[in-house]
């Protein structure tokens, strides 16, 4: 269509891209291991128990075995426990923790709770107590 003033054609609007959707990053994956590798062997869970993992569970059992019967303890409490510095470094810790409660929970140990109600250890998100079972 010619411009009413020049009688050169009108260009049509540029079209404007639309930005593109804003992703986060997602980490780079983990190098497997020839031990990831073992038959039954499951993408975040622990085939073989560490120093660590032992350490975890006798804290989480410690705890609670000096509180009252019906007492819970809250995992930072476990991972501060364990954790020898005055730095954040317990917070590493926080996973392994949580990992150490699911093991006891499946061993009949303890029981892990959100809110006061008995929740499943291995779909669980968010804050959780871990208490003995009843």
């Amino acid at each position: 269509m010619p411009s009413p003033t020049s009688g050169r054609p009108i260009a049509a609007p540029a079209a404007r891209a639309s930005p593109p959707a804003f992703r986060h990053p997602r980490p780079p994956r983990p190098e497997r291991s020839a031990q990831d590798e073992r038959p039954g062997a499951r993408e975040g869970a622990h085939p073989v128990r560490s120093d660590e993992d032992e350490q975890l569970e006798r804290a989480i059992l410690d705890l609670l075995g000096r509180r009252r019967p019906d007492a819970s303890v809250c995992p930072s409490e476990v991972a501060r426990s364990v954790h020898h510095g005055s730095d954040d470094g317990w917070r590493r810790l926080m996973e392994p923790t949580r990992a150490a409660a699911q093991r006891l929970s499946q061993a009949g140990l303890v029981e892990i709770t959100q809110g006061g109600e008995l929740v499943d250890p291995a779909t669980v998100r968010g804050p959780i107590r871990i208490r003995r079972t009843r």
